[in-house]
C-alpha cells in the first residue's frame, strides 16, 4: 500500500468543509438507496463549485513560480473560467480567458447588459476575454495558448497556463483533498458510501475522487462513478488514468509506485446520458432539474450536474444500485450557467 504523500501548499479560496446531507424526499420518491449530497456548490458565493478546489493548488503553484498572469480556457459559460477570473481578481493576478463559441446559448456582445451567467462574471472580474469559433478552438487550442503566452512574455508578463477545467496532475490534488474530506463527512454520519457519483467534463474531479478512495482509511472502499457530459467513457477512463499518472509524478512517487497505483485504481464512467451533445439539454434531464429543485431546494445545472443526477436516477430505476444502501452525489456547482437556459427550464408546454 502506497502511503499518502504530503500535500503541497494551497491558497485558501474555498469555504471548507462543504456540507453533506441526505436527500430524503427524492430518495423516497425514486426508491432504492439513500441519496446523499456533498454540496460543493457551496464552496463560496461567487467562487462556487468544484473548480475552486483545483485552483487552490494550481494558483499556489503559479504564485510559487512567480507568475503574474493566468491563462486558461473553456466554453462561453465555463464554470472553471469564471472561478479562475474571480480567484485571480482576489489574488491580484491578471487573467486571460480563451473561450469557445458554439456550445452554449450566447447573446451577442460582452461587457454589455446582454452578457449572461458566467460570461457576465468573467467580464465583471476584469478578465481579458478572447472568443474563438468552436472549430478553431478545438483544432488549434495549443497554438492559441502559445500565441497568448508569447504576446504576454513580449510585454514583460510572467504567464502560467492552466488546462481545461484545471484538470491535470496538480489540479488532482484538489479532489484528492475533497475526497478525503468526504470520507470524514461520511464517517461522522455513520456510513461508508457504496458509490460516489460525479459529473465528468474534463476528468479531474473524477480522478481526485478515485485517488482518494485508494487512500481511504476504512477497509470498505467506495466505488467512484463518473457520468460523462461529453466525449465517451473510454476517453474519460484514459483521461482519469493520465491525470493520476501526472499526479504521481508531481507527488514524487517512484516508477514502481506509480505502476502499482495505476494497477490498483478502479476507474468507471457512464456515457449514456450526454444527450444531443455537450451543453445541449434534453426534456427528461430538465424535468429532473425542476423536480429536485421543488422537492429538495437543490439547484442543478443543465451542462454537468443535471445530466449526472438524471443519469444516477435512471440507473437506480434500472436496478444498477439495487444491492446498495447509500449513494453520495457530489454537487459540483454550475448555477451561474443556468441563466442562459431559463427559457428551456421554465417552458414546460
Amino acid at each position: 500500500m502506497i502511503q499518502l504523500p504530503r500535500m503541497p501548499y494551497r491558497v485558501n479560496l474555498a469555504s471548507l468543509p462543504t456540507p453533506l446531507r441526505k436527500l430524503s424526499r427524492i430518495s423516497r420518491e425514486i426508491g432504492g438507496p439513500d441519496i446523499w449530497l456533498k454540496s460543493d456548490d457551496m464552496t463560496g458565493s461567487l467562487l462556487s463549485g468544484n473548480k475552486v478546489r483545483k485552483l487552490e493548488f494550481l494558483l499556489a503553484d503559479a504564485l510559487s513560480k512567480g507568475a503574474d498572469t493566468i491563462i486558461t480556457c473553456g466554453g462561453i459559460q465555463s464554470n472553471h473560467c469564471r472561478a479562475t477570473a474571480l480567484a485571480c481578481a482576489q489574488l491580484g493576478l491578471r487573467c486571460e480567458l480563451l473561450l469557445r463559441e458554439g456550445d452554449f446559448p450566447r447573446p451577442s456582445g460582452i461587457g454589455q447588459s446582454k452578457a449572461e451567467g458566467n460570461l457576465f462574471l468573467d467580464a465583471m472580474a476584469g478578465a481579458n476575454i478572447h472568443i474563438y469559433p468552436k472549430d478553431d478552438y478545438v483544432r488549434h487550442q495549443l497554438q492559441l495558448f502559445r500565441e497568448v503566452e508569447g504576446k504576454l512574455k513580449a510585454e514583460g508578463a510572467r504567464p502560467y497556463s492552466i488546462p481545461t477545467g484545471g484538470s491535470n496532475g496538480i489540479g488532482v490534488w484538489g479532489y484528492l483533498h475533497g475526497g478525503l474530506e468526504l470520507q470524514q463527512d461520511c464517517n461522522s454520519a455513520g456510513f461508508v458510501p457504496d458509490t460516489v457519483i460525479c459529473a465528468s467534463g474534463s476528468g479531474g474531479t473524477q480522478a481526485g475522487l478515485t485517488l482518494a478512495q485508494y487512500f481511504a482509511v476504512p477497509a470498505k472502499k467506495s466505488r467512484v462513478l463518473g457520468f460523462a457530459v461529453c466525449d465517451n467513457s473510454e476517453w474519460f477512463n484514459r483521461k482519469v488514468a493520465r491525470d493520476v499518472a501526472q499526479w504521481g509524478e508531481h507527488a514524487g512517487l517512484d516508477e514502481s509506485d506509480r505502476a502499482a497505483l495505476a494497477g490498483a485504481l478502479q476507474i468507471s464512467t457512464i456515457d449514456d446520458y450526454i444527450g444531443p451533445g455537450y451543453a445541449k439539454p434534453y426534456p427528461q434531464m430538465l424535468a429532473m432539474i425542476r423536480q429536485l429543485a421543488a422537492l429538495e431546494g437543490v439547484v442543478l445545472d443543465p451542462v454537468y450536474t443535471g445530466k449526472a443526477f438524471y443519469g444516477m436516477v435512471s440507473e437506480i430505476r434500472k436496478g444498477r444500485f439495487a444491492d446498495m444502501q447509500n449513494l453520495v452525489f457530489v454537487h459540483t456547482g454550475g448555477s451561474f450557467g443556468l441563466y442562459p437556459y431559463a427559457r428551456e427550464l421554465l417552458d414546460t408546454e
